[in-house]
């Protein structure tokens, strides 16, 4: 009861938090462009059980500027796995309009071309079970696999908030144009590999998981690198820290 009773108050202030807001997409972009630069990184994946910290893998993160193009590609590293997890995202520089998007691994591939239509397929190897996908959206929205790198490069600032409007394939969960919410930001230190850096914490929450999932991002103010991330869904905790 205690559990419905939150989702539903959750819900109901994400609903009255949108009203009034145009959602952030290509076509409504604050970002600063001149924080978008070539990088690569490395974060340690843990997972946190009272007070244990077990690392099962790492998450390197390739940004690169290839022409028009952004290209970001994500490849896990489990412990208990000899098969990488790798995602790849291709959007344009301008206004970040998605242009492409692939998942690789050991549950299921998926491949999505951002036309005019939304192509591609989606292959369930646990079933053996192919799906071509062909989807419309009547308006503007970002992949959903980019916008955790678009948090890092929008005009943060103390109390910040927003609604993003992606568009996420999963044949568990949502399919579709949906939304990702920035709930809260605020400015503190952080004391990273030993100094002290100033950063903002952005808390996130998205329809992907039925805004169950919140996410808190711990961004370097001076360079937008991320130092840390936080997950907690249903009482289970992960954490993913810079590798420097």
């Amino acid at each position: 009861m205690k559990k419905i009773i939150f989702s539903s108050i959750l819900s109901m202030g994400i609903a009255l938090f949108s009203i009034g807001q145009n959602p952030l997409s290509p076509q409504n972009n604050p970002v600063n462009y001149r924080l978008v630069k070539n990088e690569t990184s490395k974060m340690k994946w843990f997972i946190l059980q009272d007070t244990m910290k077990i690392e099962i893998g790492n998450v390197q993160t390739d940004v690169q500027k290839k022409g028009k193009d952004l290209i970001v590609i994500s490849t896990i590293n489990l412990n208990r796995s000899t098969v990488q997890w790798v995602d790849s995202t291709i959007v344009k520089m301008d206004h970040f309009k998605p242009v492409y998007h692939s998942s690789y691994n050991q549950q299921r591939d998926m491949v999505l071309n951002f036309k005019k239509e939304i192509t591609g397929y989606y292959l369930d190897k646990m079933n053996d079970k192919k799906t071509i996908i062909s989807e419309k959206a009547d308006q503007s929205y970002f992949d959903s696999n980019f916008y955790p790198q678009l948090i890092r490069w929008l005009p943060l600032k103390d109390g910040y908030s927003s609604i993003i409007s992606i568009f996420d394939y999963n044949p568990t969960a949502k399919i579709g144009v949906i939304t990702a919410t920035i709930t809260n930001v605020k400015s503190d230190t952080l004391l990273h590999n030993g100094h002290p850096k100033e950063i903002w914490i952005v808390t996130t929450t998205d329809d992907i998981s039925d805004n169950e999932a919140i996410a808190t991002y711990y961004i370097e103010k001076e360079n937008r690198k991320l130092l840390k991330q936080e997950i907690d869904m249903k009482g289970r905790k992960m954490l993913m820290e810079l590798v420097e």
